[in-house]
């Protein structure tokens, strides 16, 4: 016998229940809306918004089941092979009109494009490369070659897509839960390795900024796959208040040459000839002009530029290869950094959510009760930060932060087809060359 249940949500999250429940079988599963603002710390306020749905509560747990909410059969839809056909400006509104599109113009993929983009990889187009949540969407090689060609990308840019996926199912990288969050969280992928060069992927001035194809395509085609494979769709499973302009493209490589240290795949295991990209979601970026170019200049910067409360969350401090060298100098290495921020990097506990005693910082309880001018660190440890090399001439530094505290820095290895040199030359000259008039 079935037992009629209640969920209660919040009504602006009527659609991603309806979404949710569906996946799961339970295509009429009941649910009760209230009006409670979203992790409201008020008790009153939350106490007045339960009261007055309480009668629809008791309503939905008496009443029976109708013969649809006891159909547990999960949704069997037939995909067709070719979903339309239509000149370019027919097929991007017929993509559009279907939620396929991130708004912006794609590129049809049709048959001959995806099996370009299949010359990316030696892995048979049907294999099966992840799970992605938060739909559980397949993610064969053939759909993610599918999503490569919409977003603009070339074969040589596959490898590295396909490591960005394995990353998004790995749980440590809490896609599950930011691909869906109100927080707006978005992929940064950093690549290291020669595959940098071989596809042209910036790390110098404006690394990014919109204007080279391998930054961009391989960002949007990341976003697409979450939204079309995964299944995070805006207002639906993807519940951002926001939202973030970083879901179109954060992609950036090291500058290892211009890095005085070791890279950050090299720090994270991998052998110097090897190439990987490292994956975390962050929500903010920080750009920051520093005290000055010496030592405790640069480290008083980004010290104090530390966005407050962020309550140890990922971060990662982005330095153009003068400050990393001038660090080198001084005799600073990376894991001596990021201890010294991570000691440095304090509030007074009234500025710090948790000495409120809010929900919202319930996960930070034990600096709930502090005396307010008492110190408080914003890290929890040095291994919540990274440090990266990139950036053209000039001063500017990066932060860029992540105020979750779920998952960490994932990296995978990107693996590249045998045919890889003949790909890389077909592409060599694919380069914006910019046109300057030179004095005489």
């Amino acid at each position: 016998m079935q037992t009629p249940t209640a969920t209660l949500i919040n009504t602006g999250f009527r659609t991603d229940a309806q979404s949710a429940s569906g996946l799961q079988g339970m295509p009429g599963l009941r649910t009760v809306a209230e009006t409670v603002a979203c992790e409201c710390s008020v008790l009153r306020e939350i106490n007045d918004g339960i009261n007055q749905v309480m009668n629809d509560v008791v309503a939905a747990l008496t009443k029976p089941l109708s013969a649809r909410e006891q159909d547990t059969r999960p949704p069997q839809r037939e995909a067709a092979r070719i979903v339309f056909s239509g000149d370019l400006s027919e097929v991007n509104r017929f993509f559009y009109r279907r939620g396929w599109s991130d708004g912006l113009p794609l590129v049809p993929p049709t048959e001959s494009a995806v099996a370009e983009m299949l010359q990316g990889t030696d892995l048979a187009p049907e294999y099966l490369v992840a799970k992605l949540e938060p739909r559980f969407g397949h993610a064969t090689v053939e759909k993610i070659a599918v999503n490569a060609v919409m977003a603009g990308a070339l074969p040589i840019h596959l490898p590295v897509i396909i490591a960005i996926v394995e990353g998004l199912a790995d749980k440590n990288a809490g896609f599950g839960t930011y691909g869906c969050s109100t927080g707006s969280w978005a992929p940064f992928t950093l690549v290291n390795g020669p595959i940098r060069d071989a596809i042209q992927l910036n790390y110098g001035s404006g690394a990014l900024s919109p204007g080279n194809i391998a930054n961009a395509a391989i960002g949007r085609a990341v976003s697409l796959i979450a939204k079309n494979i995964a299944g995070a769709r805006k207002g639906v499973e993807d519940m951002g208040v926001l939202g973030n302009p970083a879901k179109y493209s954060q992609v950036l490589a090291e500058d290892e040459a211009g890095n005085p240290w070791e890279p950050e795949h090299v720090t994270r295991g991998y052998a110097p000839g090897e190439s990987a990209i490292t994956l975390f979601f962050p929500n903010s970026y920080n750009q920051l002009w520093p005290y000055g170019t010496d030592d405790q200049g640069i480290l008083s910067s980004l010290v104090f530029n530390m966005m407050p409360a962020r309550s140890g969350a990922l971060t990662l401090f982005i330095l153009p290869p003068p400050h990393a060298q001038a660090l080198a100098r001084a005799g600073w290495n990376k894991d001596r950094i990021l201890a010294h921020i991570a000691a440095k990097a304090v509030v007074p506990a009234h500025k710090h959510p948790s000495f409120y005693g809010s929900s919202l910082a319930a996960s930070n309880r034990e600096h709930a009760l502090r005396d307010p001018a008492e110190l408080v660190p914003l890290m929890r440890n040095p291994e919540c930060m990274r440090i990266v090399v990139a950036g053209g001439p000039g001063s500017f530094m990066g932060i860029v932060t992540s105020s979750g505290l779920l998952g960490d820095f994932v990296t995978k290895p990107i693996r590249l087809p045998a045919e890889w040199d003949n790909l890389v030359k077909k592409y060599k000259n694919l380069t914006p060359k910019y046109e300057i008039f030179a004095a005489n």
